[in-house]
């Protein structure tokens, strides 16, 4: 994820778009989805998905199930400490994930395609240490399972929500069913926010944008995602019960030459005394894909990308993946990349 800069203005209750998936299948609403679908990618960067076929006593299930790995004992969820990976793969301690220079208040699991290492050799990209295992506890086997038939499902949605965004723009379905075939680099993050932080910081995790192509959300009944409107105010999303909430990625910003937008957002940590537990889904295409500009009429009103020289912006996705997981990690990155560590240093 790419940081920004902190914001603090007071969050309004203004409400996402909501958009029903299910729609895309109904001649009669088909024309009225792709429009609003592009007027919220275009206007907003978020949006509440409903209608996408996951039930939500599935979802429930899939949050017990991710509630029951955090409560496993300390130790057997060190023991999948992400210190130990070259990957990123596995635990993250809490309080050593950093965005924007600072600790995020959350521990979590990072989960991705369940592909074996690659041989990386000395003049190879260096995102491709990227790929690799999966972590998983040994006392909580059913884990494993769930997670990667979650991720095998919300794949299959995000690919259906992009090819109706490439439509209502006017271009082709499958534009980018190239970049996603074969090994997609999916990305699950099991994230638990475990109230304030002892010095006061609100910071679950601070303003920053995701990087890639698409975000699911699966948030539980607690509240703490904000997100930044044009203007600078906020707009605090309060969980909708059986609805993912959707954001775009820099690359789908890069691919539109501004036209669709990446927007930074953040979590405030809940109240002492409460847990807020989520399960984002990253959708990335292999990580060896470029991104080439999405055609369409539309680009006549495309601003072009803001660049931040703080924050370079490269056309191939393992680049900015491997950017992200270094500024976040930095311990990481100091044990298994160094070379990586000083191309990326925190900021």
């Amino acid at each position: 994820m790419t940081q920004v800069r902190s914001l603090d203005r007071v969050a309004e209750p203004t409400k996402l778009p909501v958009i029903d998936l299910s729609a895309a299948d109904d001649p009669d609403r088909v024309e009225e989805f792709r429009a609003a679908l592009h007027s919220a990618a275009h206007e907003v960067g978020f949006l509440q998905l409903v209608g996408h076929g996951i039930e939500p006593a599935e979802s429930d299930a899939l949050l017990d199930l991710v509630r029951r790995f955090f409560a496993l004992p300390e130790a057997d969820r060190l023991a999948l400490s992400n210190l130990d990976s070259p990957h990123f793969r596995g635990y993250t301690r809490i309080g050593t994930e950093l965005t924007g220079g600072r600790s995020d208040w959350r521990d979590q699991l990072d989960v991705g395609p369940e592909l074996p290492p690659l041989v990386v050799a000395e003049h190879d990209p260096a995102y491709l240490w990227l790929q690799g295992p999966n972590r998983w506890p040994e006392s909580l086997p059913e884990l494993r399972a769930g997670i990667l038939e979650w991720q095998d499902r919300l794949a299959a949605i995000a690919h259906r929500l992009l090819q109706e965004l490439l439509v209502s723009l006017g271009a082709p379905r499958d534009f980018f069913d190239a970049a996603f075939a074969d090994k997609p680099h999916l990305h699950t993050k099991l994230v638990r926010y475990p109230g304030r932080a002892p010095g006061g910081s609100k910071q679950g995790v601070g303003w920053h944008k995701d990087y890639g192509f698409l975000t699911l959300l699966l948030q539980d009944e607690h509240g703490g995602l904000q997100v930044q409107r044009e203007d600078g105010g906020v707009i605090r999303v309060d969980p909708l019960r059986g609805a993912f909430v959707v954001n775009l990625g820099e690359l789908l910003e890069i691919a539109t030459d501004g036209y669709l937008v990446a927007t930074n957002h953040r979590v405030l940590s809940p109240d002492s005394g409460a847990e807020r537990f989520s399960v984002p889904f990253f959708y990335n295409p292999r990580l060896d894909a470029r991104v080439e500009p999405v055609p369409g009429d539309y680009l006549a009103d495309a601003p072009g990308v803001v660049r931040d020289p703080e924050n370079a912006l490269y056309d191939v996705f393992g680049w900015n993946e491997l950017k992200g997981y270094v500024r976040s990690h930095p311990e990481v990155a100091r044990r298994h990349h160094p070379d990586a560590a000083e191309r990326f240093p925190a900021r």
